[in-house]
């Protein structure tokens, strides 16, 4: 037995890799403060290490399972009535379904009581560490709903707990969608969550950067944040009533500016996908099981979200036999291209966990810019000119401001890109001049408004602050996206 703990300690060191420590200081919610110190140490080792990540107690492959198998964490999870783990989170939103999502402590069968009706029971268990989804059918479009979980038999409610449904295409309405990143679990920024919600967005779009786990092989890490990030109170409400929808970047994925390469043979890769697979309520995600991914798209109304992976098949630089030159891979790219030519939306939105104009990042370092991503990117722009698809915008996210960026095309209309990154991060990127507008002071979300109640529909960004005050917004007519 010790020669065996002896050879799992050694061989988590090997893993150690440079990562920012989580944040605690100036925590308030009850909640954390005793459970983040438990589940850091626990999972992580020395929380406060800043150059590596040390070992956990229970090796890399660390989850709740492990958690509860401790006295302790079974003390704190009932002080603070924790059955309900994490959630509920809502997702799969239609005009006339959605799935809702949770994780309990332990072994459990859940039902969801929603408009005089139960859904059939779902159980959780360790394989999926302790997630499960229970699906509604037979709702109204457009159309707020209450409702309440039934866990082993107990009926837990909350104020928060209410969503409204996806309006139906042809529908002459208003509504809007949240989107960001640069998420990072920061305990005095976490009330940003609940100015969003208070907003009404339909749905909030993570793109990437959700969480900051730096961690490529180490499950332990990758779990603890998403842990601790949906036991925060704001988090917490916040996606019990907005439909969520999630793809991966590099600091969710793996170290900072990580690329996945090709195929699925490196270790990591499918058991990363694993856990955030476990941590998300998407429709689908990317073509299971040959291609694998966090892609996937949703139609909202007269509007379709592509939400794109540029991160698990991306093109790895640090690797000499990686001779591809791709953002998405080849699987993913045929299917947008496919997708976006035959989507039927008024308005197509291409959501990008990094930056799609060629002066937004760094040289190109680490966006659609760069020199072996490039082409592809054209290759998308291209299509639409070529198959004259109307109503395209692009948002992205990985920096730390709120821009606009306007591309102009010789043969189109210009392609307006839509960039926030600063939801809670404290670390702030400098503004750019070349830019429509670029702010960057405090944090920030951004806001994607659709009016379809007029005869030439628009759509109006829009960047919002801690406070709920518009920091900029710039406003286009279907007509001005339209060959």
């Amino acid at each position: 037995m010790k020669i065996f703990g002896l050879l799992v300690l050694l061989g988590t060191l090997g893993l150690q890799v440079y990562a920012k420590p989580p944040i605690t200081k100036a925590e308030t919610d009850p909640v954390m403060l005793d459970l983040d110190p438990y589940m850091i140490t626990a999972l992580r080792g020395n929380g406060k290490d800043w150059k590596t990540i040390p070992p956990g107690r229970f090796g890399s492959e660390g989850g709740m399972a492990d958690l509860l198998g401790e006295p302790d964490f079974i003390k704190l999870v009932e002080k603070h009535n924790l059955q309900l783990f994490n959630g509920p989170m809502i997702g799969c939103v239609t005009p006339t379904t959605a799935g809702i999502w949770i994780r309990t402590a332990g072994e459990a069968a859940f039902r969801v009581e929603i408009d005089g009706r139960v859904t059939g029971t779902v159980k959780t268990s360790a394989a999926d560490d302790f997630t499960g989804i229970a699906m509604v059918d037979g709702l109204k479009p457009f159309t707020e709903y209450s409702y309440s979980i039934l866990l082993d038999g107990k009926k837990i409610t909350d104020p928060s707990f209410r969503f409204k449904t996806f309006p139906a295409a042809g529908s002459n309405a208003k509504y809007s969608v949240a989107f960001g990143s640069g998420a990072r679990y920061v305990p005095r920024h976490e009330g940003i969550w609940r100015t969003m919600a208070d907003t009404g967005p339909l749905a909030y779009l993570g793109l990437g950067d959700n969480v900051y786990i730096d961690a490529t092989d180490r499950r332990d890490v990758q779990r603890l944040h998403y842990y601790r990030r949906m036991l925060r109170r704001e988090y917490r409400e916040f996606i019990a009533r907005t439909a969520i929808y999630a793809v991966w970047d590099d600091h969710d994925m793996g170290l900072n500016d990580s690329a996945g390469g090709p195929g699925l043979s490196k270790d990591w890769k499918l058991r990363n996908f694993e856990v955030f697979k476990q941590n998300w309520n998407n429709p689908f995600y990317g073509q299971e099981p040959e291609t694998p991914g966090t892609w996937h798209n949703f139609t909202m109304g007269d509007v379709e979200f592509f939400m794109l992976d540029g991160r698990f098949y991306r093109t790895d630089m640090k690797d000499e036999t990686d001779t591809t030159n791709t953002m998405l891979g080849p699987e993913q790219k045929e299917w947008l291209l496919q997708a976006l030519e035959t989507s039927a939306a008024k308005f197509k939105v291409l959501c990008s966990g990094t930056m799609w104009h060629d002066k937004a990042d760094k040289g190109g370092k680490d966006s659609w810019a760069g020199p072996r991503f490039k082409k592809e990117r054209n290759e998308i722009f291209d299509l639409i000119n070529e198959k004259k698809i109307n109503g395209v915008v692009l948002i992205a996210g990985d920096r730390h401001r709120a821009d606009l960026w306007k591309t102009d095309r010789p043969n189109g209309y210009p392609l307006y890109e839509f960039l926030t990154a600063k939801v809670t991060n404290e670390h702030t990127h400098n503004t750019r001049k070349e830019a429509e507008w670029s702010v960057n002071e405090g944090n920030f979300w951004g806001e994607i408004a659709f009016d379809f109640t007029k005869q030439d529909p628009t759509v109006t960004f829009a960047a919002i602050n801690q406070d709920a005050e518009v920091m900029n917004a710039s406003t286009f007519k279907l007509s001005e996206l339209s060959h």
